[in-house]
């Protein structure tokens, strides 16, 4: 289980702390190869990386708040927290939505500590690993690991800071341009992750097996265009297609009466992610691993406590523009909250204000796609899917129209649409390609990537006026700028 494989480094730094005594015996560096060449061993070295997965406020891939999730999520169309005008919210989410935000935000700052700490974690498991001689699939599952931290890197802030030995110090380590870090992370992923555990879930739940090393060797390559200059279409479709021989399946959409949401589909953000469409799961257990804020965080305090028990915090609203988006067929609908509700509060279809003077109370539209399972105040259990199989065949769709081929595109489409509850497509455009990604994977971290491949990024909506290019990348932060001083900030910033 991941909560075990997780709750192992606690139990190692606190039996570090405990050692007290300076009269112990000194062990040299081949005990420490003979316990990672070990299963238990090995595990232990690799529950470092996934720890940081999870992490705790500012310093996580998903779940909490104010690092990689929210920095790539404020900043597209698909959500904002804007400035109440009781006071309530900080500024940086608006910031960040309306592409006014500064080096110096918190959130900018938080995602690239995150980022190079993992880094860090992930470059001594593989050193750790590598000398003891560990199974080749522990070390290439840190490697691949590793590729995947780097991929986040350059797809956030361009040309970053690279390096894969951890005997360096920080104000010396090289910045490397985006493409050669491509390069790095295509040969890393193609030299591993066919040496990855074919295992789906049990063990493996939350962990990079073959079919999630696949899936993200298909991201890095559906973006090459915009990493490189080069589209890489074809290698991006290979690679789903190896993710696709994995035996996944849509999770059912039917109805289900015992869903707060009414349907079977919103079982794949819930407490514990199915198996037959996830690909990569990260595990949360409120008060345990982490926590999942981002059903509460909508809800406003009256509604929050006549649905789950507990105050929401009244902050994430969903803009009316991307809501108008969704037919009214739409399953995936149902996520959204406007009207009156329960708990006696309206939620208004639109916001007058983000920054100055704010918004109301209760403007704004609301999201509980993660409708809290088991929650407290500051949290609840639901665990968040990484990678899902609806990707996979939105991947293969876009990449066969890309390659001028709509109608072999459009089966892949129309297995996700039908789910939904919505028509076929016998020919996709890629607008509809676009659409259809907001509609399914909105609330998941995706959208600022997907508006930037298909050129969406930089145009107008709503509250946010057209960008210039240098917003396709955020800006380095400055407290990194201060401790690398051959680091060069990206134009704009």
């Amino acid at each position: 289980m991941m909560k075990k494989f997780l709750t192992s480094i606690l139990i190692v730094g606190l039996a570090a702390q405990s050692c007290t005594k300076v009269n112990e015996n000194v062990y040299d560096k081949y005990a420490g190869d003979a316990f990672y060449n070990t299963a238990a061993g090995a595990d232990n070295a690799l529950a470092t990386v996934y720890g940081k997965i999870t992490g705790t406020w500012g310093s996580n891939y998903a779940g909490r708040d104010n690092c990689w999730y929210d920095l790539n999520s404020f900043a597209s169309d698909e959500q904002v927290i804007p400035h109440r005008n009781t006071g309530d919210w900080q500024l940086d989410f608006a910031q960040l939505y309306t592409r006014t935000e500064l080096p110096t935000l918190g959130i900018i700052n938080n995602t690239w500590n995150w980022i190079y700490s993992s880094i860090y974690s992930a470059n001594l498991a593989i050193t750790q690993l590598t000398a003891a001689k560990a199974d080749p699939s522990k070390i290439a599952e840190a490697k691949v690991m590793r590729a995947w931290l780097y991929y986040l890197a350059i797809d956030d802030f361009g040309d970053v800071p690279f390096y894969t030995d951890n005997n360096i110090d920080v104000s010396k380590i090289p910045q490397e341009k985006r493409a050669t870090i491509y390069d790095f992370i295509i040969t890393e992923l193609k030299a591993n992750v066919d040496l990855l555990s074919e295992t789906r879930g049990g063990a493996y739940y939350g962990r990079f097996n073959k079919w999630a090393g696949y899936m993200v060797l298909a991201k890095v390559y559906l973006n090459a265009g915009v990493y490189t200059g080069t589209p890489h279409w074809e290698e991006a479709l290979a690679a789903a297609n190896k993710v696709a021989a994995g035996g996944y399946s849509l999770h059912s959409g039917e109805v289900n009466a015992g869903s707060p949401l009414g349907n079977q589909y919103y079982e794949l953000f819930g407490d514990v992610c199915p198996n037959d469409e996830t690909i990569l799961a990260e595990y949360i257990t409120q008060n345990v691993v982490s926590g999942n804020i981002y059903g509460i965080r909508s809800l406003n305090s009256p509604n929050g406590v006549a649905l789950i028990g507990f105050s929401g915090w009244n902050g994430t609203v969903i803009p009316s523009e991307f809501y108008d988006k969704f037919n009214d067929k739409d399953i995936r609908k149902k996520q959204f909250l406007v009207g009156t509700q329960a708990g006696g509060v309206t939620y208004t279809r639109d916001v007058s204000s983000l920054i100055s003077p704010g918004a109301a109370p209760d403007e704004g539209i609301r999201d509980v796609k993660f409708f809290p399972v088991k929650p407290d105040a500051s949290g609840a259990s639901n665990d968040f899917p990484i990678y899902r199989y609806a990707d996979v065949l939105l991947i293969q769709a876009e990449c066969n129209v890309r390659l001028g081929n709509a109608t072999a595109a459009a089966p892949f489409l129309n297995q996700v649409r039908k789910r939904a509850g919505l028509t076929d497509i016998a020919a996709p455009t890629l607008d509809n390609i676009y659409d259809e990604r907001g509609f399914e994977l909105n609330m998941e971290g995706h959208r600022r990537q997907d508006m930037i491949r298909f050129g969406k990024y930089l145009l107008p909506h709503g509250f946010v006026p057209a960008a210039p290019a240098t917003r396709l990348v955020f800006a380095i932060p400055t407290a990194a700028l201060n401790a690398n001083s051959t680091l060069k900030q990206n134009p704009g910033y």
